[in-house]
């Protein structure tokens, strides 16, 4: 079973102890970063083992793989030597492990590992993208039977991480851990079990007093009860969200927490994708049972579907899949969901004589605009792009204009509820207003697709003047529990809902 370890990256001993009794019980192993202590207090690593009562990785990384260690290879040689040398009777009281690379052989210092009942983790560590021959890499590694392989690489794209896990498959023989650095790398630390990697490394987030070992770890309690590392089997099934960058997504926190109020093997992973053929390879490799498609590949994943929904028919968009016996089944949960709730929200049946704007022609604003055309509402089309708010008129003989002064104009016709289905306003583009020319009247309905900040500053500026206000979080929700239904061939079992906390 893989086990979660925890990177120390403390500049004492007694940081790194008090961080790793706030988190032992999510943690299996503890890494002791011995490069980012203070110089004196590398003197005083021999008893960490001791101290902590958990099997610990001593590990000293140098600058050219990524750690802080600047003295010279003599210095780092002697503290690894000292650290254990440790004649304890009882081993428990000695390193479990030293990180080695594949570069530092030391046969007086491999011997004394031995001796003392340190098994050798022999790294190599590609900071820079992923070797070509992985597998043969691996391989090469191990130069005594009972060292455990190390490969840690960077990849620049998912198609790399695909490749990474192809050789994981290869390698299934071998005692190894594998990992992905960076922000494509997240679906090797959450699935290492999957890959036969025997370690997962994580780190603390929000502590001044400790800094991210490797760019991409998870938090150990986010790996541990988020994502249920622990239950991971072969057998359990792999769902999640793909799109780029992937920076804000509640899904992973709300279909996790369902699995684990039903006990249900699966779990929900989030793959980061620079394109969308890269996602479908690596779903092909690992086997997802299904998927959430979000910006910017709704109307990219369609060439990749051989059975599609009316509602994707209709819409041109797709942000469900679900794999079948004869490829990738896509629906879009994304119309309903909006239209549930907001018809919940202004306590109506269908959006008969209301005179609504649509800001934005992208995947979203489709999946608004076929609702709005089902349930009769009457709509203006505003985008930047104006032949993009055409086109995506034209099937419904919806008005339509360009998102500047001239459209706004046409807005004083079409104000009874104002819906913004762009990402502007989203976190990190915080300050941004599609509608900073338009000046509320107090009178309309305003919904923002987006969620996260909860108000944006279209909606802070419509809710001053007086209007209702709405985010996108209640359709969030809604499409969400929509997709349960596709992924899980069941209802959404609403009872559940009462018991979440995300």
């Amino acid at each position: 079973m893989a086990k979660i370890c925890l990177c120390l990256t403390g500049k004492t001993l007694a940081q790194d102890i008090a961080i790793l009794e706030k988190y032992r019980k999510y943690v299996d192993v503890a890494e002791l970063r011995v490069d980012c202590l203070e110089a004196d207090e590398r003197l005083l690593i021999r008893r960490f083992p001791e101290k902590v009562d958990i099997p610990v990785i001593l590990t000293i990384r140098r600058e050219r793989d990524g750690g802080q260690f600047t003295g010279g290879e003599g210095s780092r040689i002697s503290l690894l030597s000292k650290a254990l040398a440790f004649p304890d009777a009882d081993r428990r009281h000695n390193f479990a492990y030293v990180d080695l690379e594949e570069y530092l052989h030391v046969p007086s210092l491999e011997e004394a590992a031995r001796t003392f009942g340190t098994r050798i983790i022999r790294s190599y560590h590609n900071i820079e993208g992923v070797d070509d021959n992985l597998v043969a890499r691996l391989r090469s590694l191990r130069h005594v039977g009972d060292e455990l392989v190390k490969v840690a690489v960077m990849p620049q794209s998912l198609e790399d991480v695909v490749r990474v896990f192809r050789a994981a498959r290869e390698t299934m023989d071998m005692d190894k851990i594998l990992l992905c650095i960076g922000r494509f790398g997240t679906p090797t630390r959450i699935l290492a079990e999957r890959m036969g990697s025997q370690i997962s490394y994580t780190t603390i987030k929000g502590d001044p007093d400790f800094h991210t070992a490797a760019p991409g770890q998870l938090d150990p309690k986010e790996l541990a009860e988020h994502y249920r590392f622990r239950h991971i089997t072969d057998k359990t099934r792999i769902f999640g969200i793909t799109g780029f960058p992937l920076t804000v997504t509640f899904s992973p926190p709300f279909f996790n927490t369902v699995f684990a109020l039903e006990h249900t093997d699966a779990v929900y992973v989030p793959f980061p994708a620079d394109a969308i053929g890269s996602f479908i390879a690596l779903a092909e490799e690992i086997g997802i049972a299904g998927a959430s498609v979000t910006v910017p590949y709704k109307e990219k994943i369609l060439p990749y579907l051989t059975q599609v929904s009316e509602e994707v028919q209709s819409i041109g968009a797709c942000n469900t899949i679900v794999a079948g016996p004869d490829g990738w089944v896509g629906s879009n949960t994304d119309a309903q969901g909006f239209s549930d709730s907001l018809l919940r929200f202004i306590g109506k049946k269908n959006f008969k004589g209301k005179w609504i704007t649509i800001i934005g022609a992208g995947g979203a604003a489709r999946a608004v605009v076929a609702e709005l055309y089902r349930l009769h509402g009457k709509v203006l089309i505003l985008n930047r792009n104006a032949s993009r708010a055409r086109d995506l008129a034209a099937p419904y003989r919806f008005a339509w204009g360009p998102l500047d002064s001239q459209g706004i104009g046409l807005m004083d016709k079409y104000g009874d509820i104002i819906i913004q289905t762009t990402s502007a306003g989203m976190e990190g583009h915080a300050d941004a207003d599609p509608l900073a020319w338009y000046t509320f009247s107090g009178r309309e309905v305003v919904m923002d697709l987006i969620y996260k900040p909860a108000r944006t500053r279209c909606l802070q500026r419509a809710e001053a003047a007086g209007c209702r206000v709405i985010n996108g979080y209640a359709m969030l929700i809604r499409q969400a529990q929509l997709q349960y239904g596709h992924f899980m061939g069941l209802e959404f079992p609403e009872h559940l809902m009462s018991r979440m906390d995300f």
